[in-house]
């Protein structure tokens, strides 16, 4: 009997300089294909120019439209790649952009639409108000330090209204809001690892209110009359499940470009709601770059999933006969 595995997205900026070249192995594969088209189209440079360019370029290769293709492109590419006969896909999710891969792949839009969507909303989202920032909530051991959640929340209420919890990233909160809220609250949180509080340079306040207008524009632009049924169970950054088939379409539509877009997305409660429901054998985490590990490792030891309480129980996990968690890129 084959394994079974869930399938996990990563957002925005997950294409740094070392994943260039990411797509390497998918030139001329039909999927990467399809999304070249569709960006020339849209007057982009192609994914694929982009990938296979003489040097990274982070003025180029970081264009929030750029970026947000690449990073499209190579987790929709790793997907299709998956072997079935290898492994018997239970349901996919993501984190932030990577909800927009996560219907990809569970068969709601084409590769063409997908790279329409992602290249606009980045032109959208990018151009909006406001800032991004991350700060970790953990102890040494991976476990949720009440202190440091006090912490976050007492700047969430001072700065009110004008500073949201922007993601729930496993042991991390990102936090968005005015530029002035923003620099409010990283002074006034303590300082961790001489690397946090950690402003998210090119990002607006996403996942906020900030997002109300380009939210507006998606869901005038976007409209579900072409969208397809999931073939996969899709798990939102909401908490819910979106199952393969038999769903009201415009509601996902109103999800995907209303509140996903302008409110709070919970990565850590999508991942603990997967792994809960759907109880996979193992975690595929799409490309490019390996930042998700780490995050979805937290949010599972913040259930104890498979007797897990701290880092080195991961560690331990991870450096068994079969490990649970796996990078895609190795699959391929």
């Amino acid at each position: 009997m084959k394994p079974t595995a869930l399938v996990i997205c990563p957002g925005r900026g997950t294409y740094q300089k070392n994943e260039f070249g990411s797509l390497r192995p998918f030139y001329q594969n039909d999927t990467l294909l399809q999304i070249d088209q569709s960006r020339k189209a849209l007057g982009l440079p192609t994914v694929s120019e982009l990938d296979r360019a003489d040097k990274y370029l982070p003025a180029l290769h970081q264009q929030p439209a750029n970026n947000a293709a690449l990073i499209y492109a190579a987790g929709l590419c790793q997907f299709n790649a998956i072997k079935r006969d290898d492994y018997q896909l239970v349901a996919v999710t993501g984190n932030s952009m990577g909800w927009y891969t996560a219907l990809s792949c569970a068969g709601v839009w084409d590769a063409a639409f997908g790279t329409e969507v992602v290249s606009t909303m980045a032109q959208l989202t990018a151009g909006a108000a406001g800032q991004q920032f991350i700060y970790p909530l953990l102890d040494a051991d991976w476990r949720l330090d009440p202190a440091k959640q006090a912490l976050v929340a007492e700047q969430l209420r001072q700065q009110a209204p004008d500073l949201y919890r922007s993601i729930d990233y496993g042991g991390y909160a990102v936090l968005a809001g005015s530029k002035q809220a923003v620099s409010n609250a990283m002074a006034a949180l303590p300082p961790v690892d001489e690397r946090f509080p950690m402003l998210l340079q090119g990002h607006a306040a996403f996942h906020s209110p900030f997002m109300q207008q380009a939210s507006e524009v998606a869901l005038t632009k976007f409209k579900p009359n072409a969208w397809q049924q999931p073939n996969l169970p899709l798990i939102d950054g909401s908490g819910r499940i979106w199952p393969a088939g038999h769903n009201n379409l415009a509601f996902l539509q109103r999800y995907t470009f209303g509140t996903q877009v302008s409110q709070c997305y919970n990565f850590t409660q999508a991942v603990q709601l997967a792994v809960k429901e759907f109880a996979p054998d193992h975690i595929i985490l799409l490309g490019p770059g390996q930042n998700l590990g780490g995050a979805v490792a937290q949010s599972l030891i913040d259930i104890g999933w498979r007797g897990m309480k701290c880092k080195q129980d991961f560690v331990d996990l991870q450096q068994s006969a079969q490990p649970f968690l796996i990078e895609a890129a190795t699959l391929m």
